[in-house]
């Protein structure tokens, strides 16, 4: 059972495994870009509204949510994006090297370079999205979240399969 794991995780040829394992890496960089984004939208810089779900699930907790004007709100929304892509990126980038896609198509430091390059468009086009949903139609951040979070996995998968490393 331990060799099939570990072929498994050092497979990096065959596409059905590849993107298998990108969706799992993906899955642990998503967990710590929610719990980043999440923990700073709740106790750091609040983006949280009285009927957001994860106000009512804090709030079934018995914990308290400060909730802020609109405008604050999306300030808050951005920073929060911001610093949950560093976190989250990282995460994706180190499990992508390790697991998913094979390195060498550019040096190290311009594939991090384009790595987060890839990563910037989609986190822009994503939190837009999010931004517009929140102003636009004034959705509960947490659908706004999900939003960017589907458009950054497609942006995300084809530039990095295609441009930045060895398919």
């Amino acid at each position: 059972m331990k060799k099939h794991i570990q072929a498994f995780l050092s497979e990096k040829d065959n596409h059905l495994v590849q993107f298998i394992k990108y969706g799992m890496c993906g899955g642990a960089a998503t967990v710590v870009d929610v719990t980043v984004f999440f923990l700073f939208a709740w106790l750091v810089f609040p983006a949280l509204t009285a009927s957001d779900p994860f106000t009512k699930l804090l709030g079934a907790l018995h914990f308290d949510v400060r909730t802020v004007s609109e405008s604050l709100r999306l300030r808050n929304y951005w920073i929060d994006k911001i610093i949950c892509f560093m976190f989250s990126n990282l995460t994706a980038y180190v499990l992508n090297v390790l697991f998913v896609f094979k390195a060498g198509k550019h040096k190290r430091h311009h594939e991090l370079m384009l790595f987060y390059a890839v990563s910037l468009v989609s986190f822009f086009v994503g939190t837009f999205i999010g931004a517009w949903l929140i102003k636009g139609f004034g959705l509960d951040t947490t659908y706004s979240y999900v939003a960017a979070a589907i458009s950054a996995l497609l942006i995300n998968y084809a530039g990095r399969k295609f441009f930045i490393f060895h398919g």
